[in-house]
């Protein structure tokens, strides 16, 4: 982790609180003493670690503690940053970085709204708030220097990815942003099937859902890629066949997949641009 300085989290929220835990646990955690918590409303679950570990926690970040502060942990809604940004450009050390986990706010718009300083914007996804996300980042020039610093901070969501191209952010949230929702739906479709075939809804929900789990953990665990592993459980002429004939004639599930990642990439687009 850091060694030199405060880190300011500024949100206190389900991502906040899930990042602090990760920092407070397991080898590598950092001194509580360094952490200073920015939220006027924290989570029960926020509180609750602030109790257990004695950390300070303020509504906002003034100018004394700024001074101490060497990072900035920014994990507050767009409309809340915007709101902030003026009174935190005011007191930040001019060497302090940023690493921000807000969704659609752009390293140009951080910029111009804290000015030229290390910078660091992360994507991460819902399963970050277990440690079991993925956190893909880019960096300003400036911030290149805190990338080893800043993937400390970010792999206790889970694994971290760095990209060079900041443009590559809104497909990043078309496929891993919004991608745990994709998962969801198809567990309820397929659980939604099961029902439909005669199942129990209580048993349809269950057999989807470790069927989802289990099948991603073995994708996880193999060397063999997702159409490798499918062509392993698909016996010509059978019942897998079957279903894959449905979902894959006339490309219908990978067309309709193409189509929802577009639609949420050009949306992505539309929030990251203030102008639109």
């Amino acid at each position: 982790m850091t060694t030199d300085g405060r880190i300011a989290l500024i949100g206190a929220g389900r991502m906040g609180g899930a990042l602090a835990a990760g920092w407070l646990r397991g080898k590598g955690k950092i001194d509580p003493a360094r952490l200073l918590i920015c939220a006027p409303n924290p989570t029960d679950e926020m509180a609750v670690l602030i109790k257990t570990h004695g950390l300070k926690c303020v509504d906002a970040l003034g100018p004394r503690m700024a001074k101490d502060v060497s990072l900035v942990v920014l994990a507050v809604k767009p409309q809340i940053f915007h709101q902030i940004a003026g009174d935190l450009a005011k007191v930040l050390p001019d060497n302090c970085a940023i690493i921000s986990v807000m969704a659609g706010v752009t390293i140009r718009t951080m910029t111009e709204a804290l000015g030229d300083r290390p910078i660091i914007r992360a994507m991460p996804n819902t399963p970050a708030a277990i440690g079991a996300g993925i956190i893909v980042a880019v960096a300003n020039d400036a911030g290149e220097a805190r990338q080893a610093e800043a993937t400390k901070l970010l792999k206790v969501g889970g694994s971290v990815e760095w990209i060079s191209d900041e443009r590559m952010m809104d497909a990043v949230t078309a496929v891993s942003g919004s991608g745990p929702a994709y998962f969801f739906l198809l567990a309820e479709a397929l659980a939604g099937a099961g029902e439909n075939e005669g199942l129990p809804r209580d048993l349809a929900e269950k057999l989807a859902t470790n069927t989802l789990i289990g099948a991603g953990e073995l994708l996880k665990r193999s060397d063999l890629s997702p159409q490798e592993l499918r062509r392993q459980v698909t016996s010509p002429n059978g019942t897998t066949q079957a279903a894959l004939d449905v979902m894959m004639g006339n490309s219908a599930l990978p067309e309709l997949m193409r189509r929802a990642v577009n639609a949420a990439e050009r949306r992505s687009r539309q929030l990251s641009d203030p102008n639109r």
